[in-house]
């Protein structure tokens, strides 16, 4: 199979309540005119980006029953959804956040409790 801009991403799976984020393209230059070096927003403690993929959420802990022993078992795992969801413009902690890089371009996986605001285009 060939790897598109469509079907890139679908191969990814992403892990419990982490979401993966395409950083924001920010600004080259100040508001006064000066070009800013390659890095200087990288190193800010606070990012922007799309969010591209999202966990399935925590996994809520199944009830234990000691009488039912010779019912078959079921791996059937509960999630708690994530807030966070596809296209939403997440504002992160950086320390939060791994970086990696996947088809030669540049994301952040983030677990939902390093993310401190989102940006949804449809009415909440």
């Amino acid at each position: 199979m060939e790897l598109t801009a469509d079907n890139k991403l679908k191969k990814l799976i992403v892990v419990g309540d982490r979401v993966l984020i395409k950083p924001k393209k920010e600004a080259e230059k100040t508001d006064s005119g000066l070009f800013l070096p390659p890095g200087v927003k990288e190193k800010e403690k606070i990012q922007s980006g799309y969010i591209v993929k999202t966990g399935p959420g925590l996994p809520i802990p199944m009830p234990m029953e000691d009488e039912d022993d010779w019912k078959p078992e079921e791996n059937k795992v509960k999630y708690l959804p994530l807030q966070a969801k596809e296209g939403d413009l997440a504002i992160f902690l950086q320390n939060g956040a791994f970086e990696v890089i996947y088809q030669k371009e540049k994301y952040f996986i983030v677990p939902q409790a390093s993310i401190l605001m989102l940006e949804r285009e449809e009415d909440l």
